[in-house]
């Protein structure tokens, strides 16, 4: 009894008084076995039992108080919070974490307290609710529940609560856990983030447009009312990434989100399809105005493209391209919509920069006619459907021909004759029109090669060029080859240009330019006086030659105005240094006229239609005149 007395009271203080007892206890024991008389039984008897009772009411305590703790310490190990309440509310026990996710001190905070006491807003019916889904029958345990609730300090913590139910002695309790699911709610945040917003501009994604457009189009049709969805697409966008870098890339796509979203309506939505690719919904429209407010909002996002941007220290001008689709119109559902305003804006697109375009039904038979040309142009170079024609360019002095322009035909084997209008948009579109670009400059020079005795040994061909060609990086090494690997000579070859290829990059045009020139190639500027600003191209790059569009010659016998427009041109092209082709030349008298005006060549039906090589070699030997085999006028 002292061992055990002193073992209490040393180390486990909270037993101190138990401790003193077994002590008490083992002395009166010592004593009464030393002293003990008959007339002291009655006193011994007593103290003993009085003694034991108090040791084992001890002992009683103390274990139950050992099993108390340990029960304590287990639920405060727990990283959730947990709490038992009855059926009237009120806290039975708590753990650590329960009070310090609630805001309080401790369990002692909480335990006999009403739940509704430890939450602002909760009241006790609400609580009275919760408790009655534990005497529901069927129910499945534990119930999990997510709830945002407000604490006394006025933070919001979103947790998770798992109820079960407890019986003890026959009383029903609820046991609840709680799961703080902050972090868990931050990143089902950024997974929402993720799969809805685009991450480089911050605003909605293709997938999160598709939902909104949806909701968009019930709408419509719920209200009787229309909705628009305009497609937009920055022009030579791929140039920005490639001169300046993918970061400057995403900045021009934040700057110009930025700016769609200060011109949009609060209710519009703005989403980024792709790319340099955005998509604006316009819903709630008026049906007798949802054309006119589409087409208002369209040449709102034109006109702030106006704006230069900048990026990196650099000033950099940008336009857009934005094709137009109206529910029910043009479609009764969010693909279709979304589908034909992509269509519209590459109708624009080939308008012309900063252009808009409504969707029709002719736009959808031409993109389902250039699936079909696409589908065939793929493999048709290996299965030799291609072919060139030539066309003279004659001295307009003395008629010798100079000059001929390389045409390219196309015979498929499954859409028969195409037509150049039809499938090179088409080619360029695709980017094909390089690789077909290719096959042209090396056909081109093979043929020269073969006519280099008799009277074409020195001719020039001149070929046409895509944009697409100038901004392949590998294109003057290809020109250089194909030079050499024909023996030609750089003054034999030329190179045709339209207006449209030098707006879209004037910088990497003019390097191209130069490394062209330095190999001694010429340069046409074709269609001239046709495009935006035509005589500022005369002072910004270095050209050779200039072609008067047929648009011009067709009317200076009839015309002074036009005669007076070629005049002009002809004259600044002298005053410049610069040889002057007149295409379109169908007449004596149109030939008459330009010779006298000072032009320099002739191209036309008047002096051959484009005709095969073998063909033209007879024209320029004087055994065929004016051939008219050629069936396209390209």
């Amino acid at each position: 009894m002292f061992w055990c007395g002193q073992r209490l009271i040393k180390h486990k203080n909270r037993y101190r008084l138990l401790g003193i007892t077994l002590i008490l206890r083992g002395a009166f024991n010592v004593l009464s076995a030393v002293t003990l008389s008959p007339e002291l039984y009655l006193i011994w008897f007593t103290g003993t039992t009085v003694l034991k009772t108090l040791s084992m009411l001890g002992l009683i305590y103390a274990v139950q108080d050992e099993i108390q703790q340990r029960y304590a310490r287990t639920i405060d190990s727990l990283s959730n919070g947990f709490l038992i309440r009855d059926r009237r509310g009120y806290v039975m026990v708590a753990n650590e974490r329960c009070a310090r996710l609630l805001g309080f001190n401790g369990p002692a905070d909480l335990i006999g307290r009403h739940v509704s006491e430890l939450l602002p807003g909760l009241t006790r019916e609400m609580a009275d609710q919760y408790f009655s889904r534990f005497l529901a029958p069927g129910v499945q345990y534990p119930t999990v529940d997510r709830a945002t609730i407000t604490l006394h300090n006025g933070n919001n913590l979103p947790v998770e609560m798992l109820g079960s139910p407890y019986e003890e002695r026959g009383r029903l309790y609820c046991l609840v856990q709680l799961l703080d699911v902050s972090e868990r709610q931050k990143k089902d945040d950024l997974l929402y983030q993720a799969a809805r917003i685009d991450p480089v501009t911050g605003y909605f994604n293709r997938h999160a447009l598709s939902k909104r457009l949806e909701e968009e189009v019930a709408n419509a049709a719920f209200s009787d009312g229309e909705c628009a969805v305009l497609f937009i697409d920055l022009d030579k966008f791929k140039r920005v990434n490639d001169s300046f870098g993918h970061a400057a890339g995403d900045e021009l796509l934040r700057q110009f989100a930025r700016r769609l979203h200060g011109i949009l309506r609060p209710q519009d939505v703005l989403a980024r399809f792709g790319g340099d690719e955005f998509i604006v919904v316009l819903p709630g429209l008026p049906r007798d105005r949802s054309e006119q407010m589409a087409s208002d909002c369209a040449a709102a996002i034109i006109a702030t493209m106006a704006d230069s941007f900048n990026l990196s220290h650099h000033v950099i001008g940008v336009s857009a391209s934005v094709g137009i689709a109206c529910y029910p119109l043009h479609g009764g559902d969010c693909d279709t919509l979304i589908r034909n305003a992509d269509i519209a804006m590459y109708e624009a697109k080939k308008a012309g920069r900063g252009e808009l375009r409504f969707f029709n039904d002719a736009m959808n038979a031409a993109a389902k006619d250039a699936l079909v040309i696409d589908g065939a142009l793929r493999g048709a170079i290996e299965a030799g459907e291609f072919r060139l024609v030539y066309q003279a360019i004659t001295n307009s002095h003395t008629g010798k021909l100079t000059k001929v322009e390389a045409l390219l035909r196309w015979d498929s084997a499954l859409l028969g004759q195409v037509p150049p209008d039809r499938f090179i948009p088409v080619a360029e579109d695709s980017g094909m029109i390089v690789e077909l670009g290719t096959w042209v400059l090396n056909q081109a020079c093979r043929q020269v090669a073969q006519w280099k005795s008799g009277a074409l040994e020195e001719i020039t061909i001149s070929i046409n060029v895509s944009a697409w060609q100038l901004a392949d990086p590998a294109f003057v090494g290809l020109v250089r080859q194909a030079l050499a690997s024909n023996g030609l000579a750089a003054r034999q070859l030329e190179l045709e240009l339209t207006e449209r290829v030098l707006i879209d990059d004037g910088g990497q045009v003019q390097a191209v330019l130069a490394q062209l020139r330095a190999l001694g190639v010429s340069i046409s500027l074709d269609d001239f006086g046709t495009g935006y600003s035509s005589l500022s191209y005369l002072t910004q790059f270095h050209l050779n030659t200039l072609k008067i569009d047929r648009a011009f010659v067709m009317d200076i016998e009839h015309s002074e105005r036009s005669n007076s427009l070629v005049h002009a041109i002809i004259a600044m092209g002298h005053s410049l240094g610069l040889q002057l082709v007149a295409e379109g030349v169908e007449t004596a008298g149109q030939a008459a006229i330009l010779e006298k005006m000072g032009c320099h060549y002739l191209q036309g039906y008047h002096i051959s239609r484009p005709i095969p090589p073998e063909e033209l070699l007879l024209f320029a030997c004087g055994l065929l005149a004016r051939p008219h085999a050629d069936n396209f006028a390209i």
